[in-house]
């Protein structure tokens, strides 16, 4: 099981390694295009695509730092790094996606005619480039490639957009198209990154993975022969991928060894569907005093 599990997080870094190199590469074309074509629209959304840069080239550091054993300082190990980046990148995209409202908006009120051929030729690059990032990108798990893959998608959706934009602009003089086309996609991944931030913060913030009910696993724990009762039991995530557990379970003050070590067998069986990086059951006597007091 360990051997897949790093076997799946060298994938991720090798995704998101291949999707920033993408990312800057085009960056470097759009911002020189920006300038033959002397758009500011391009120009604007190249600057966008460098913030993207960025937080690739951070979301990369941290996903493949996130491989390191753990330490003295991180006795989990670093894998919440990685959770870290899809924060950073949010926040990042966030703040850009208001940034390009807050260009857009005042266009509907003065639209500019932009430079419709050069639009076209570095849409369909943007298109091609972006999308073949977002296809590396595809089936990701963790929180930190479903973050960037919104990165990439909001850019592939942006340039289908200016395509369509552009070739309409070239027949008619419609230069509104561009700001409206602009705010609508905004509008929409802000929609999907922001419910994204509200995940991810939840993973932080330690919460049950949403996927998972703990009131199930609890039930199901104090079905158990030779369980009395359950208490301080817990569930988290580590990175969104990887999760951890740990309960108290309180036995019979006659319980034997083989029927202690049978209630360690069944509740790892309830556990084996979930993808957990570190159980840890205390096993209490019903004539003994729990080491935490109960805080609820």
């Amino acid at each position: 099981m360990g051997h897949h599990h790093h076997h799946h997080i060298d994938s991720s870094t090798g995704k998101i390694k291949t999707a920033f190199f993408l990312n800057l590469f085009f960056t470097i074309i759009e911002i020189i295009g920006g300038i033959m074509t002397n758009s500011m629209a391009i120009l604007s959304d190249a600057l966008h695509d460098l913030g993207d840069s960025l937080s690739l080239g951070l979301a990369w550091f941290l996903q493949k730092f996130s491989q390191k054993e753990q330490s003295k300082e991180f006795s989990f190990g670093y894998k919440r790094f990685s959770l870290l980046a899809a924060l950073v990148n949010s926040v990042v995209l966030i703040v850009g996606s208001v940034f390009i409202l807050t260009e857009a908006i005042p266009r509907l009120l003065n639209p500019e005619q932009p430079n419709t051929t050069g639009m076209i030729i570095l849409a369909i690059l943007g298109i091609i480039v972006n999308g073949a990032a977002v296809f590396r990108l595809r089936g990701g798990d963790s929180m930190n490639q479903k973050v960037i893959s919104w990165h990439l998608l909001e850019d592939v959706l942006g340039w289908a957009a200016v395509l369509v934009v552009s070739i309409v602009m070239s027949f008619t003089d419609l230069p509104i198209l561009d700001p409206i086309a602009s705010i609508a996609i905004t509008v929409f991944i802000l929609y999907n990154v922001i419910k994204n931030f509200i995940k991810t913060m939840r993973l932080f913030l330690e919460g049950v993975p949403e996927s998972i009910s703990l009131e199930d696993i609890v039930q199901k724990i104090n079905d158990v022969p030779n369980i009395n009762s359950t208490h301080h039991t817990h569930l988290w995530s580590m990175d969104g991928e990887n999760h951890a557990f740990s309960t108290h379970v309180v036995v019979p003050e006659d319980a034997t060894k083989e029927e202690i070590c049978d209630v360690k067998e069944r509740i790892k069986q309830i556990l084996h569907t979930i993808s957990l990086e570190h159980v840890t059951i205390e096993i209490e006597y019903e004539d003994e005093s729990c080491s935490i007091p109960d805080s609820s």
